[in-house]
C-alpha cells in the first residue's frame, strides 16, 4: 500500500508513549495528530511522532481531515465516554486500551455501543500477543489433551506513578482486578475456549500505597489476591496476583494442565526494571512436561530486542498494532472485540465483588 495510514492518539502518558514507539516501527503508519489535556505531555508526544499536530480537544482531533484510525490511551474511566463521542461524531476504526469500562452500571452502554457500531473496534489485550504466551495459547489444548486447570501467576512491581495519580483509586480504575487483571480474565477465556460461570476471590490491600495521600485521600487499590473461576466446559482457572514481588525472576507464569501433560509459559517483567548487575534479563520460556514418558522440555522464546526497547510488554504491543493495522487496511479481522473486552471487565468486577462480600458470584 502506498498510502501511509494516519492515526490520531488520545492520551499521551506512559502507555500512550509506548503506543507511539510501536506505531513508529510500522512502515505504513504514522500518528498525525495527538491530544492530551496536559499540554506539555501532548507536545512531547507530538515530537516523538516526528511533528504531529497537537489537538486542543477530542472534537478538534476528530476534525483532522486526513485520519484513518484512532488509538485511545486515556485513563480507564474515560474510555467509554470517549468511544461514545467518537462513534457519534466520526466513526473510525479504533484501538482502545483496556479496561473497556470501570463502572458496573455502564455494562448496558457498552452493549448498546457494540450493537450500534459498524467500524472495527479492537480492545487492547496485549498479553495475548507476548510470544511465549501466544505459543502456549496455540499449543495448550493439544499438548495437554484438553485443559482441566489453568493457573496464571503475576508477581510484579507496584502500580507505577501516573499523571494526576489517577491509578491510585478504585473510582478511576475500576479496582485492581479490573484495571490490571482484565488481561488475565481475557486470557482465561482465550486459552480455555469457554465462558465463565462463577467466580470466587479473596483479595486486598496489604503492603502498597498505605502511606501515600493525594488531596487528603489514602489510596484504596488492592495489591494482592487469588481469584478462582469455573468455566462452562468444566475447566477451572486461577489467578494469583502479588504487586510487591518485583524481586522475581519471572513476572508472569502461566500453566495449563490436562490428562496428557502440563505446558507453562514464563515471562520476565520489563527489561528496564531488571538489575544490571545480574547480567542480561531472563529470556522468556515455554516448558512442556508430559506425564508419559516423563521429562520436561524447555524452549527459549526470545523477543526481538528492538521490540523490547519499544515498550514494557515483551513485544506484544507491536504485534497487536501490526494486526490492528491489517484491520484498518481491510485485510485483517478484529481479534479482541468489544464483547471480549466487556466480558473480561465483567469477570474482574465479579472478582472484586466476591472478595468484598466473601461470596461466590454466579455469572
Amino acid at each position: 500500500m502506498g498510502h501511509s495510514v494516519k492515526y490520531g492518539l488520545i492520551g499521551c502518558g506512559m502507555m500512550g508513549q509506548e503506543h507511539i514507539r510501536n506505531v513508529a516501527l510500522l512502515k505504513e503508519a504514522t500518528i498525525s495528530v495527538v491530544y492530551d489535556p496536559v499540554q506539555d505531555l501532548a507536545e512531547h508526544a507530538a515530537q516523538m511522532c516526528g511533528g504531529a499536530r497537537v489537538a486542543q480537544s477530542i472534537d478538534d482531533l476528530l476534525a483532522e481531515p486526513d485520519l484513518d484510525a484512532l488509538v485511545i490511551v486515556s485513563p480507564n474511566h474515560m474510555h467509554l465516554e470517549q468511544l461514545e463521542q467518537i462513534i457519534a461524531t466520526r466513526p473510525l476504526p479504533i484501538l482502545v486500551e483496556k479496561p473497556l469500562y470501570t463502572d458496573p452500571d455502564h455494562a448496558a452502554r457498552v452493549q448498546a455501543l457494540a450493537d450500534a457500531v459498524d467500524v472495527p473496534i479492537w480492545v487492547a489485550m496485549e498479553y495475548r500477543y507476548m510470544p511465549p504466551i501466544a505459543k502456549l495459547v496455540a499449543d495448550a489444548q493439544e499438548v495437554t489433551g484438553g485443559i482441566k486447570m489453568l493457573t496464571i501467576r503475576e508477581h510484579r512491581f507496584p502500580f507505577l506513578p501516573k499523571i494526576g495519580d489517577w491509578n491510585r483509586f478504585n473510582a478511576n480504575t475500576g479496582g485492581t482486578l479490573v484495571e490490571k487483571c482484565c488481561h488475565f480474565f481475557d486470557l482465561m477465556r482465550l486459552v480455555l475456549q469457554a465462558e465463565p460461570v462463577q467466580v470466587m476471590a479473596s483479595a486486598g490491600q496489604e503492603v502498597n500505597h498505605l502511606n501515600e495521600t493525594y488531596d487528603g485521600q489514602t489510596p484504596d487499590i488492592w495489591d494482592c489476591g487469588y481469584v478462582i473461576v469455573d468455566f462452562d466446559n468444566g475447566a477451572r482457572a486461577m489467578l494469583e496476583l502479588s504487586m510487591f514481588a518485583e524481586g522475581s525472576r519471572y513476572q508472569e507464569e502461566v500453566s495449563a494442565v490436562g490428562p496428557k501433560a502440563k505446558i507453562e509459559a514464563q515471562v520476565p517483567g520489563p527489561g528496564r526494571f531488571w538489575p544490571a548487575h545480574l547480567g542480561p534479563a531472563p529470556t522468556p520460556q515455554v516448558t512442556v512436561s508430559p506425564r508419559s514418558p516423563q521429562g520436561p522440555i524447555t524452549l527459549d522464546v526470545p523477543v526481538d530486542p528492538d521490540l523490547l526497547e519499544a515498550g514494557d510488554h515483551n513485544g506484544s504491543t507491536f504485534y497487536q498494532h501490526q494486526k490492528f493495522l491489517a484491520v484498518v487496511q481491510g485485510s485483517g479481522e478484529v481479534e479482541v472485540t468489544l464483547q471480549d473486552g466487556a466480558k473480561a471487565v465483567a469477570m474482574g468486577m465479579a472478582a472484586q465483588q466476591s472478595a468484598r462480600e466473601s461470596t461466590v458470584i454466579k455469572l
